[in-house]
C-alpha cells in the first residue's frame, strides 16, 4: 500500500482515464475523471462503500493513468479501454443484440432498399424494428407498392435485361432503362414518406390490389395482400396517439441494488413505439451516474443515435451531449423528463427495469457460477499461475484430409467473445495429420505476439486444445520452439472428459456436476462447432463450383452469383426456377436450364 500512497500523492489535476490492476497485472477496472487526483483518491478513503466497490478496492494492487485534453476525450478513451480489456468490475454489454434496420441507399443515383444491422453514414436508416415486425415484410410491401429496387446490380449506360422482379411488377428496373430518373426519384420519395410512418397511401394501394385479385378469382394473391395489410395494421397499432409524430427518442432507465443492475431501453421512432430491450448488468461503478453514462456510451457504439435520449436526472447530461456532438457529429438532446408524456414514458421504462432486475438476480448469480467463479475455481483445481481471464480453445476439422480448417474461440471471464473468434485454412499439411495441423495453426497464432497485431490478438492466459496427450505434446513443441513460458496450456479429451496438463503425467478428472467442467466443455464444444461450420462452408462451396462447371452457360461470374445467393449445392438443387432467376445475371431461361440439369442429372 506504501507504493500506492506515493502514486496517489503524485496524481495530477488534469482530466483523464485511470486503470486499476490486480496483483497479477490484470486490468480489473477502467474509469474516467474530470480531475484525476480527486477521483482516484476517493477509492482509498476510509468511508463506507457499496459492496462491489469495496470488493474491487480490496483487489487493487496498482494503477496507472492517462491524461487527456478534455473530459470528452477521457470518456471516449474509457470506452475503448473497456472494450479492449473487458475489466471484471466494469459494466459490459456482452453479445449485445442489434436489431435490424431498413436502409435506403440515398447516396446511389438510383437508391435501393436493403436490410442491415450495421449503421454507417452512407444512407438513411429506419428502425430499429422489433416486437413482431419483420423487416422482410416491410421490404415486401415496398416492392409491391413502390417498385423500388432491392438488388445491388450496377446501373450503367448500356441497358441490362430486366430481371424477374420487373416482370412481377416489383421493380421499375432502372438497370434496363425502363423508367426515367425523375420517375424513380418520385417512388423513392414515397418510400421515405412511408418509412417515416405515413402509411395511408400504401394501405390504399394494397387494398385496391387485394380487391382486384379477389374479383379476378386469384385468391392466393388476394390472401398475400391481405397479409400485407395486416402487417400495416400492426405498425399503426404501435403509434402512441399522444406522441408527436416527429418524436425519435430512446427512453433509458437504470435500476440497481448496488450489486446488480438492470437497464430498460424503450425505442420510439416517428411517434411509434417500436419495442423495448432489457439488459442485466453487474454493476460496480462508483455512482449511478457512472453506470448509466457507461451504459449509454457502450450501447450507442452499436445502435443508431436518436434525436433525443429521455432518461433520469442522475445522467451526465452536458457531458453526453458534448460527446455525441464531437464524436458523432450529431446533436442529441438528453432530456431529464419531469412532466408530461415523456415523463410517463420514463416511468414505463423504470417499471420495466425494476421488474427485470427483480427477476434477473438469480439468473445473474447462476451465470457467475458458470463464468467468473468457474474461472477462479479452474485456477485453484489446476494450480494455474494466474486467473485465466482470456482463454483460447483450438480445434481441427476435415474429412480424409480434405478442406482442413482450424478454429480459435475466445472466452473472457468464462463468456464467449465472438468478435475475437478466428478461422484458419490449413495450408502446409498433407493428408489428415491432426497433430501437424494443430502445430501449423498454433505457429500462426503465436506469430502475432510481439507484433503490431497483438493489439487485435492479445496474449491469452490459458490455451485449451481439443484432444488428449498427443495433441498437448504437439503444441508443447511449438511453445518450446517459440520460447513461450507465460501462457499456460491444457487439453481436454472428449471421450472421458479428462484434463491433461504439462506439469503432470496423470490426467485430472473433474466431477461432471462441477461448473468448471461444464465451462470447459462449453468452450471445447464451441471450438468444435465453429470449426465444423467453417469446414462445411468451404466443402460445400468447393463442390458447388465443380458441379456448376458442368452446366453450359454458367461461367465463373454466374457461379459466384449463385454461390453468393444460395451458399450450398443442396439449396441450389432444391431451388425453384423463380428463386434461381433472382440470382444476379441468371435470367429465366438459364434458371430453367439449371433447374432441369439438377432434376435430370442428380
Amino acid at each position: 500500500m506504501g507504493d500506492l500512497k506515493e502514486k496517489l500523492n503524485l496524481l495530477p489535476d488534469n482530466p483523464g482515464v485511470y486503470v486499476m490492476l490486480d496483483k497479477d497485472g490484470v486490468v480489473i477496472y477502467v474509469g474516467k475523471a474530470r480531475v484525476l487526483k480527486n477521483r482516484v483518491r476517493q477509492y482509498f478513503h476510509a468511508s463506507a462503500k457499496p459492496e462491489k466497490v469495496a470488493s474491487m478496492v480490496e483487489h487493487i494492487d496498482d494503477f496507472y493513468y492517462i491524461i487527456t485534453q478534455t473530459e470528452i476525450d477521457a470518456l471516449a478513451l474509457e470506452n475503448n479501454l473497456i472494450k479492449k480489456y473487458k475489466p471484471k468490475y466494469n459494466i459490459l454489454l456482452k453479445d449485445d443484440k442489434t436489431y435490424p434496420y431498413i436502409k435506403v441507399h440515398t447516396k446511389e443515383e438510383f437508391p435501393r432498399v436493403s436490410i442491415t444491422r450495421k449503421i454507417k453514414k452512407d444512407g438513411k436508416y429506419f428502425g430499429p424494428f422489433m416486437g413482431g415486425v419483420r423487416c422482410g415484410d416491410i421490404l415486401d410491401i415496398i416492392g409491391s407498392v413502390y417498385n423500388v429496387r432491392t438488388c445491388s446490380t450496377a446501373i450503367g449506360e448500356k441497358p441490362k435485361k430486366p430481371c424477374l422482379a420487373y416482370h412481377l411488377g416489383r421493380c421499375l428496373a432502372p438497370c434496363a432503362h425502363t423508367c426515367t430518373k425523375e420517375e424513380y426519384d418520385e417512388r423513392v420519395k414515397a418510400v421515405l414518406s412511408f418509412l417515416d410512418g405515413n402509411y395511408e397511401s400504401a394501405e390504399k394501394i394494397l387494398h385496391e390490389k387485394m380487391l382486384r385479385f379477389a374479383e379476378n378469382e386469384e385468391f392466393e394473391l388476394a390472401m398475400e395482400y391481405r397479409e400485407k395489410l395486416n402487417m400495416l395494421s400492426k405498425l399503426k397499432l404501435k403509434r402512441i396517439t399522444s406522441l408527436n409524430r416527429a418524436l425519435n427518442a430512446d427512453i433509458i432507465s437504470l435500476k440497481t441494488n448496488y450489486i446488480y443492475s438492470a437497464v430498460n431501453v424503450l425505442v420510439t421512432r416517428s411517434g411509434i413505439m417500436q419495442g423495448s430491450s432489457n439488459f442485466a448488468l453487474e454493476d460496480s461503478s462508483f455512482t449511478e451516474a457512472d453506470a448509466l453514462t457507461s451504459f449509454i456510451i457502450q450501447y450507442y457504439a452499436n445502435h443508431e443515435l436518436p434525436d433525443e435520449i429521455i432518461t433520469e436526472s442522475c445522467c451526465e447530461k452536458a457531458l453526453l451531449e458534448r460527446y455525441f456532438s464531437e464524436k458523432f457529429g450529431k446533436k442529441v438532446d438528453i432530456v431529464l423528463a419531469k412532466q408530461g408524456v415523456k415523463k410517463q414514458l420514463l416511468e414505463m421504462a423504470q417499471k420495466n427495469a425494476a421488474e427485470y432486475l427483480s427477476k434477473s438476480i438469480d439468473k445473474i448469480k447462476h451465470k457467475n457460477d458458470m463464468t467468473k467463479d468457474a474461472c477462479q475455481r479452474l485456477k485453484d483445481i489446476l494450480g494455474l499461475k494466474k486467473y485465466p481471464k482470456r482463454m483460447e480453445c483450438y480445434d481441427i476439422s476435415n474429412i480424409s484430409g480434405v478442406d482442413k480448417v482450424g478454429s480459435m474461440v475466445v472466452f473472457i471471464d468464462g463468456e464467449a467473445d465472438k468478435s475475437s473468434y478466428r478461422r484458419f485454412k490449413i495450408k502446409t499439411v498433407e493428408g489428415a495429420n491432426d497433430y501437424a495441423s494443430h502445430q501449423e495453426m498454433m505457429r500462426r497464432r503465436l506469430a502475432k505476439l510481439g507484433t503490431d497485431e497483438e493489439e487485435r490478438f492479445p496474449k491469452p492466459d490459458l490455451i485449451i486444445i481439443d484432444g488428449g496427450k498427443g495433441q498437448l505434446s504437439a503444441i508443447k513443441e511449438i511453445f518450446d520452439g517459440a520460447g513461450i513460458t507465460d501462457i499456460e496450456l491444457i487439453s481436454l479429451a472428449e471421450r472421458e472428459e479428462e484434463v491433461f496438463t504439462l506439469w503432470s503425467n496423470e490426467s485430472i478428472r473433474i466431477d461432471h456436476r462441477d461448473y468448471v467442467l461444464k465451462m470447459l466443455q462449453r468452450i471445447r464444444d464451441e471450438a468444435h462447432r465453429f470449426a465444423i461450420t467453417y469446414f462445411r462452408s468451404l466443402h460445400s462451396k468447393r463442390n458447388l463450383a465443380s458441379v456448376l462447371q458442368e452446366i453450359n452457360g454458367i461461367g465463373k461470374k454466374k457461379r459466384m452469383a449463385l454461390m453468393a445467393k444460395f451458399g450450398t449445392i443442396d439449396k441450389i438443387m432444391n431451388a425453384s426456377v423463380k428463386e434461381l432467376a433472382q440470382a444476379d445475371g441468371i435470367g429465366e431461361e438459364l434458371a430453367k436450364k439449371i433447374y432441369t440439369y439438377f432434376k435430370e442429372q442428380i
